[in-house]
């Protein structure tokens, strides 16, 4: 096979769900954890690069001027190949590096 032909590497990765349960003792606990956790990554991640491409932002929408940015294009290129969140999240949780509690019926508002 071609070099340029050959599938992509994966970004997937096996885990060991008993690593997973191990910190909640429930494996829901930790899938709702790290999804909030990617929530929020995801939210960032946005946010900055929408602060990033605002700079190109133009008032006046002329023909002259939608033209292709390199600077704009490399920006866009670089946040397309970052982690995925839940990527992030899942290695931040595996890892011990995220905090969080287990509610208590005391916790619980009506």
């Amino acid at each position: 096979m071609h070099p340029k032909h050959r599938a992509p590497k994966s970004s997937l990765s096996t885990r060991d769900i008993a690593k997973m349960v191990e910190p909640t003792d429930n494996l829901y606990k930790s899938v709702s954890i790290i999804s909030r956790r990617a929530e929020q990554i995801a939210v960032l991640v946005k946010e900055e690069l929408n602060i990033k491409l605002a700079d190109f932002a133009s008032s006046v929408d002329s023909l002259e001027e939608m033209h292709e940015n390199r600077e704009q294009i490399e920006i866009s290129k670089y946040y397309e190949r970052l982690p995925k969140p839940t990527i992030v999240a899942t290695e931040e949780f595996m890892n011990g590096k995220l905090r969080f509690h287990n509610r208590t019926e005391d916790d619980k508002t009506d």
